[in-house]
């Protein structure tokens, strides 16, 4: 199964290992709002960027690799997070490749990884994030020659780590945060971090719509201050 997304050369599923290929049949058709309920502005606006969710395989499995920013930071502090941010110039057009070469060049910049051993596979639907006012394009990945991993800027990355699949499927590792807004949402409690808001969403549609997901308890609810 081999797709290039709108002229996007080098994304494609051949070759993927088996047990990734649900997530890869599950990308070809997923909607926008199947993945949530923030859709970017009708009439346009935004700020384009893009998250590498990137899976490889590790001691025990299945993982993803997600990072904590930095506490000092204005936008999202001290929350865990896909690598990604905004596009540049440099990375070509939002409607096009962008996307792509934005995930990859950040998640270099943020953790350290060689982008010679990822293999792109898919490209979600564009979604949006209103308190930050970004649209957000997720690029999937595989991680098919692991590099090492840090965090190469402190001030912007507290740390790098990677979380088993296993854990993320795990209903004693799941739960629901509420907003100050009142929004709620999904989180993931692993790693000794809760994963919750946009990537947490993003987590959870993916695991749903692999057909991944265990039944877990709604109505377990954690404040947004958890700590392990």
């Amino acid at each position: 199964m081999t797709s290039t997304y709108g002229g996007m050369a080098g994304v494609t599923s051949d070759g993927l290992p088996e047990w990734l290929m649900p997530v890869a049949r599950a990308a070809e058709t997923v909607e926008a709002r199947q993945l949530s309920r923030f859709l970017p502005p009708a009439r346009g606006g935004g700020r384009p960027s893009a998250v590498l969710v990137l899976f490889g395989e590790g001691e025990r499995g299945p993982e993803l690799l997600l990072l904590e920013r930095a506490g000092s930071l204005r936008s999202h502090a001290g929350q865990p997070s896909f690598p990604g941010g905004a596009l540049d110039p440099e990375d070509g057009d939002p409607e096009g490749a962008g996307p792509v070469s934005a995930a990859l060049r950040e998640a270099e910049e943020e953790t350290g990884l060689d982008p010679a051993g990822v293999q792109l596979f898919a490209v979600l639907p564009r979604l949006y994030i209103p308190v930050s006012g970004f649209v957000v394009t997720p690029v999937l990945g595989w991680w098919r020659k692991p590099s090492p991993i840090r965090p190469v800027d402190p001030a912007e990355t507290a740390r790098v780590f990677t979380v088993p699949v296993a854990d993320l499927t795990d209903p004693a590792h799941r739960a629901t945060t509420v907003h100050p807004s009142g929004h709620t949402g999904p989180c993931f409690l692993v790693e000794g971090a809760l994963v919750w808001g946009f990537t947490a969403g993003v987590i959870d549609r993916i695991l749903h719509y692999a057909g991944w997901e265990r039944p877990w308890n709604r109505d377990n609810r954690v404040p947004l201050d958890w700590r392990a």
